[in-house]
């Protein structure tokens, strides 16, 4: 049996790396609508190429060896692949019925590469971030610009939809909650609400992450808040870390990230893209290229967690782990004072003796 590494005191310790990106490694493998399919669903009356959360069940060991491959090139952490299984964006496939089922099963996948890649090397434990997305509907914004005060979703339904899955991921294994690529933060707060829910029901808590989307050069997420607004919104609850991902490469990201870094009590993450896409959608920054951008990270002492995410790889992670390898800081971040009173040595000062 391998114990559980305490999370919080390794993050004091020396930068954590984060996993690349799941969608651009599935797409190299250019899945067709049968791989998709599997034998379970061939009769299934919807397309399922672009499901890409459903290929934990219809090709489990591709996805299996993807979270290997991130492991065996330096991360810390690998994200169960769910970023769409919750039942709001799984309705698109008609597949609410089985969003309990993906997340635990996408979970124990993950669940098992860690601990192999654990057993191997005890000195260096690998985690799981049960990966939560944002869902494809936003509860602050209309998605009709006729009827603005129309809302396609509520909280409740958030919350609920959120709480099913963030209970599949801990049954299945994970020992974080990253609930990512916030473009609404009351999305978000919907989530934080579930993973209480869910932590009162099953007696226990995990370490949350949660991190941002910064959507352009306006410097703001899609439902119009700073970087700062955004950290200030979620202040109140008990995280992890807070960061940004998504959207922005490296260097469009690095502003944004100070920002956070100069206000926030907590550790702070970064997974940015492999650049900006071209006209065709690819992303075509290098592992070198994107690395010369993270090394300022480094040396600005930014990021507690590193990691990437659209059009990142093994390689482009492999890159990184070696830049965090190479950088003299090792110490936790020195993070902002506003919120100091709440905090002892720029922790909560509630109980953080979960060990994950």
């Amino acid at each position: 049996m391998i114990m559980k590494a305490d999370i919080w005191q390794i993050a004091k310790e020396r930068i954590l790396i984060l996993d690349g990106a799941m969608g651009t490694m599935i797409q190299r493998h250019k899945f067709e609508e049968e791989d998709y399919r599997g034998e379970e669903f061939q009769n299934w009356p919807s397309d399922l190429k672009g499901n890409n959360d459903l290929l934990s069940l219809t090709q489990a060991e591709v996805i299996k060896e993807i979270h290997l491959d991130y492991f065996k090139a330096g991360a810390d952490i690998v994200e169960t692949n769910t970023f769409n299984t919750n039942k709001v964006s799984m309705a698109d496939y008609s597949m609410e019925e089985l969003v309990y089922r993906i997340n635990l099963e996408s979970a124990q996948l993950a669940r098992a590469a860690a601990d192999e890649m654990t057993a191997e090397n005890p000195d260096k434990p690998r985690f799981v971030a049960g990966s939560v997305g944002p869902t494809n509907r936003t509860a602050s914004l209309s998605p009709d610009v006729n009827r603005p005060g129309f809302r396609a979703i509520d909280f409740d339904e958030l919350a609920e939809a959120y709480a099913e899955q963030i209970e599949a991921l801990i049954e299945g294994g994970s020992d974080l909650i990253l609930i990512e690529t916030v473009f609404d933060t009351l999305n978000a707060k919907a989530a934080l609400f579930a993973c209480d829910q869910v932590f009162e029901k099953i007696g226990r808590k995990l370490p949350i992450m949660v991190s941002g989307t910064i959507t352009d050069a306006s410097g703001r997420t899609l439902s119009g808040q700073t970087a700062e607004a955004f950290l200030i919104s979620i202040s109140h609850y008990d995280l992890f870390s807070v960061g940004l991902n998504c959207a922005l490469g490296a260097d469009q990201l690095l502003p944004y990230i100070q920002q956070i870094q100069k206000h926030s009590p907590f550790n702070i993450s970064a997974h940015p893209n492999a650049g900006l896409p071209n006209a065709f959608g690819e992303y075509e920054e290098t592992p070198e290229m994107m690395g010369d951008k993270i090394k300022e990270y480094l040396d600005l002492n930014l990021v507690n967690i590193i990691g990437g995410c659209c059009g990142t790889t093994p390689e482009h992670i492999a890159t990184i782990a070696r830049l965090v390898n190479e950088s003299p800081i090792r110490n936790k971040v020195e993070s902002g004072q506003w919120k100091s009173s709440n905090f002892v040595d720029g922790q909560r000062s509630s109980d953080h003796s979960l060990n994950v």
